[in-house]
C-alpha cells in the first residue's frame, strides 16, 4: 500500500501542473510554498482516484492518506509530508479541509460518476474545489467568515467551469458530471456518457450548469471587492482565468467538435501583471 510514501518530487514541480501555478508564483514565499504543498496533496489523491487500479485498492491508498493527515495533526508526520506539516502549523490549516478534499476523491474513486443530481453535484464540488479554497483563503491571510464564502462560490464557480470544460475527456473514461435536472430539462433521457454529449439538446443542460457557474462567478466578486487587495490578489487571477474559460466555452457552443478552450499566453500575462503589481 503506498499513498503519502510516493510523494518524493518536490511540491513545488508537482503544484506547477496545477492551473493554478500562475496564481500562485506571485504570492510571498512562505504563502508560495504552503499553497505549493496543498495542491501537491491535491494532485496526489487525485491521481490516485484517477488511476486504473482497481477500485478496492484505490480506496485503500485513499485510506492511507487519511492516517497520514492525522499523523500531521498529532505531530508525527511521514518525512514526505513535513514541509505540508509546517504549513498547517503556519496557517492554521483545518484537518478536515484536507479529509473532505479525500472524501472527494472517493466520491470518483468508488463509481464513475453519471449524471449526479444537483444536491450530489454541490456536494462534490464543496469536497474537491471549495474545501481547497477553504484552505487556500487561510494561507491568504482572509477574514474568516469572508474566505469561508469565497471559497464556497470560487472554488465551486470554478469546478463548474471544470466540468463543462472537461466534458469529452470524462466521458472517454465513462463519467458525467452534468447534473440529472440540467439532462432532463434538455430532454435529454440517457446517462450515458458520450450518448448524452451526441445529444443535439447538448446546449440546454449545459446553459444550466453555465448560469450556476456565473452565479458563484458573481457572489465571489463581490467578496473579493470588499476585500483587502493584497489577500485576493491570486483569487482574482483564478477568478479571471477561468471566467475567460467559460465566456470562451459560450462562444465556442457545445456542438462537436468542441476544441478545447484555453486563455492565450498574452492575456494571461495581462491578467498576472493586472493582479499582482498591488
Amino acid at each position: 500500500m503506498q499513498a503519502a510514501e510516493d510523494n518524493t518530487t518536490d511540491a513545488a514541480t508537482r503544484a506547477a501542473g496545477s492551473s493554478f501555478y500562475a496564481a500562485m508564483r506571485i504570492l510571498p514565499r512562505e504563502q508560495r510554498q504552503a499553497m505549493f504543498e496543498i495542491y501537491a496533496f491535491c494532485r496526489l489523491v487525485d491521481d490516485i482516484a484517477d488511476s486504473d487500479l482497481p477500485r478496492p485498492e484505490r480506496i485503500e491508498r485513499l485510506a492511507k492518506w487519511r492516517v497520514d493527515i492525522d499523523a500531521v495533526y498529532n505531530g508525527k508526520p511521514p518525512s514526505s509530508l513535513t514541509e505540508l506539516a509546517q504549513a498547517v502549523r503556519q496557517f492554521s490549516l483545518a484537518k478536515d479541509d484536507f479529509l473532505a478534499v479525500i472524501d472527494g476523491m472517493e466520491m470518483d474513486a468508488r463509481e464513475d460518476i453519471r449524471a449526479p443530481d444537483f444536491m450530489t453535484l454541490d456536494l462534490y464540488c464543496d469536497r474537491v474545489a471549495s474545501a481547497v479554497g477553504r484552505l487556500s483563503v487561510r494561507v491568504f491571510g482572509m477574514p474568516e467568515d469572508d474566505g469561508k464564502q469565497l471559497a464556497k462560490h470560487l472554488g465551486r464557480a470554478l469546478q463548474l467551469t471544470n466540468i463543462l470544460r472537461d466534458v469529452d475527456e470524462d466521458a472517454d473514461v465513462g463519467r458525467l458530471y452534468l447534473p440529472r435536472e440540467a439532462l432532463i430539462e434538455a430532454k435529454i433521457e440517457t446517462t450515458d456518457p458520450h450518448a448524452a454529449l451526441a445529444s443535439p439538446a447538448l446546449a440546454t443542460a449545459c446553459n444550466i450548469v453555465v448560469k450556476r457557474a456565473q452565479r458563484h462567478f458573481a457572489e465571489a466578486e463581490k467578496i473579493m471587492v470588499r476585500s483587502p487587495r493584497r489577500a485576493v490578489r491570486a483569487p482574482r487571477i483564478m477568478g479571471e482565468v477561468y471566467r475567460r474559460i467559460l465566456d470562451g466555452m459560450l462562444m465556442r457552443g457545445w456542438a462537436p467538435p468542441r476544441e478545447r478552450v484555453r486563455v492565450p499566453k498574452t492575456q494571461l500575462a495581462w491578467i498576472l501583471l493586472r493582479y499582482a503589481l498591488v
